[in-house]
C-alpha cells in the first residue's frame, strides 16, 4: 500500500477525532471523510438513447458501459422517461439497421419485433426492463434520469437530474438564471414530496454559450456543474470571448463563498454520450468522461450522499491511488500508468482578492450576454508539483482549494483535439468572507 495512502488514512482519523465528521461543505467549514468500509465506483452521469436523440437501445448502451467495467450508468434522455410502450420502426431509428444488428448480437432471444406495413419495427425495452435484463447486485447499477431540456430566447439551457421518480417538464423562466432555478425548484419539490434522493447539475454551460457564470453563481438548492462534457460541440475550452468551463468554476466558487454566502458548486465529468457505433471517431461517443465516486454502497442513496458530500472526483483518463484533506491540507496521490507523468496543480483563490468583474462589450459597445472578466487572481494556480503525489499547506486565507492533475498523455479519444487525461479533485472551503 503506498505511504501516501496510509499517511492520508492516518491523517483522516486524526482529524475526525480532532473536530468531528462534517459532510456539508458550507461556507467556512472544513469537510472530513472517513475512507473506513468506502469503495469507488466508476459511473456516467448522462447518456442518451434511441428514447431521444442516441443512435442505439438503452440495453446496448448499458451493455457496453458493464462490459468497460463501470459500476453505474444514469439514463437521460431529453424531456422523456423510458417508462411506457413504444415501437419504433427500426430504419427510421437514429441508430438504424447497424443499431439492431447489434442488438440482434447482443439479445438475440430478448427482441420483440413485428412487420407493420411492410416495415420491420422493434418494440423499445423500458427501463425497468432494462434493468432486470442488465443489473448485476453489488457491481453494476442502472439510475433512471432525465435531461430536463429548456431554453430562454436562443439560449439551450439543459439540467439533468439522476435517479428521478417522474417525469419533470421544463418550467421555464424569464431569464437564464430563472429558467434553471425554476427548474431546480421543480427536481427539489419531487424530491422532498417523494422522500427519494435525487440531484440535478447543470449540463454543458458552453453550449451554445448559453449559460455565464454569473446565471450560475446564484442558483440554490443546486450544486453540480459539468466541468468536463464528452461532446465534441460544447466547448469546454471555450475562446477569446467566453471563458472556458474551469474559468467558469473558479468564479463561480468565488463568488458563491466570498460574497453569495453559498455552498461549494462540485465540477463533474459526463460523457454525453449520442453515437455507440464507430468509436473512435469525432461523434458523441462514450468513455470520454466519468466521476469515481467513495461510497459505502452501489445504492442510488449512498453515491448520492457521496456526490452531495464532495467524496468523489471527476475524470476523463487519470485514476487517482488516493485524496483527502485535513484542517491543514489537501494530497493527491495518482495511480501511474506507464510512459506517463504528471503534474498535479492546487488551485484557489484568497479571500483578498478583489471579486468585481467587468462586461464584455460588443462591437456595438453592448454587454455581452458571456460570462464577465474577473482577476487573474481568481482561480489561480497555488501549487505546481511535477510527480505521482503532492500535498499543498493550507496559508488560511483561501476561500477554496481544488486539485486538477494533468497526465503528459493525449486523451485516447477526446472532446476536444489536443485534450490531456485528467482529474478534478472537488474544493474544500477554507475560509470565507
Amino acid at each position: 500500500m503506498p505511504r501516501l495512502f496510509l499517511l492520508l488514512l492516518l491523517v483522516t482519523v486524526l482529524a475526525l477525532t480532532s473536530f468531528g465528521l462534517n459532510m456539508s461543505g458550507s461556507p467556512g467549514e472544513l469537510t472530513a471523510q472517513s475512507t473506513e468500509n468506502l469503495k469507488w465506483y466508476k459511473g456516467n452521469l448522462h447518456t442518451h438513447s434511441h428514447w431521444s436523440d442516441g443512435d442505439d437501445y438503452l440495453e446496448n448502451i448499458g451493455l457496453w458501459y458493464r462490459n468497460q467495467g463501470y459500476d453505474f450508468l444514469v439514463f437521460t434522455d431529453h424531456n422523456v422517461l423510458a417508462d411506457s410502450e413504444k415501437w419504433v420502426v427500426v430504419e427510421k431509428t437514429k441508430g438504424g439497421r447497424k443499431a439492431y444488428e447489434k442488438l440482434q448480437a447482443n439479445f438475440p432471444d430478448w427482441i420483440e419485433e413485428r412487420t407493420v406495413n411492410g416495415q420491420l419495427e422493434v418494440r423499445m425495452r423500458m427501463f425497468d426492463e432494462v434493468v432486470e435484463k442488465l443489473e448485476v447486485s453489488g457491481s453494476f447499477l442502472l439510475i433512471q434520469g432525465e435531461e430536463i431540456s429548456d431554453s430562454f430566447h436562443r439560449h439551450p439551457i439543459h439540467m439533468n437530474v439522476s435517479n428521478v421518480e417522474e417525469l419533470i417538464v421544463p418550467r421555464h423562466g424569464n431569464s437564464v438564471f430563472e429558467t434553471m432555478q425554476n427548474n431546480v425548484d421543480a427536481v427539489v419539490s419531487q424530491r422532498k414530496l417523494t422522500g427519494k434522493p435525487m440531484i440535478i447539475h447543470l449540463n454543458h454551460p458552453n453550449f451554445g454559450y448559453a449559460v455565464s457564470a454569473e446565471d450560475i453563481m446564484k442558483l440554490q438548492g443546486e450544486k453540480f456543474f459539468e466541468v468536463y462534457n464528452g461532446h465534441p460541440g460544447v466547448h469546454n475550452t471555450g475562446d477569446g470571448t467566453h471563458a472556458s468551463t474551469e474559468r467558469i468554476w473558479d468564479i463561480v466558487l468565488s463568488q458563491r463563498l466570498g460574497r453569495l454566502d453559498l455552498p461549494l458548486m462540485y465540477g463533474l465529468a459526463v460523457d454525453d454520450g449520442h453515437n455507440y457505433h464507430s468509436i473512435p471517431s469525432r461523434a458523441s461517443e462514450p468513455g470520454r468522461g466519468w466521476v469515481m465516486v467513495q461510497s459505502a454502497s452501489l445504492t442510488p442513496e449512498n453515491l448520492i450522499e457521496s456526490l452531495e458530500s464532495g467524496q468523489f472526483y471527476s475524470s476523463s483518463g487519470v485514476t487517482l491511488n488516493a485524496f483527502g484533506h485535513t484542517e491543514k491540507s489537501m494530497s493527491v496521490e495518482v495511480q501511474p500508468e506507464p510512459g506517463e507523468t504528471y503534474t498535479i496543480e492546487f488551485i484557489g483563490t484568497d479571500s483578498d482578492t478583489p471579486l468585481d468583474g467587468e462586461p464584455i462589450l460588443g462591437d456595438d459597445g453592448e454587454p455581452l450576454a458571456v460570462t464577465h472578466r474577473y482577476s487573474s487572481e481568481i482561480g489561480r494556480v497555488l501549487q505546481r508539483t511535477e510527480g505521482t503525489s503532492a500535498t499543498y499547506e493550507y496559508q488560511g486565507t483561501e476561500l477554496y482549494v481544488r486539485a486538477k492533475i494533468t497526465s503528459s498523455a493525449d486523451h485516447p479519444n477526446p472532446s476536444e483535439l489536443g485534450d490531456k487525461k485528467s482529474a478534478w479533485v472537488q474544493p474544500i472551503v477554507v475560509s470565507a468572507k
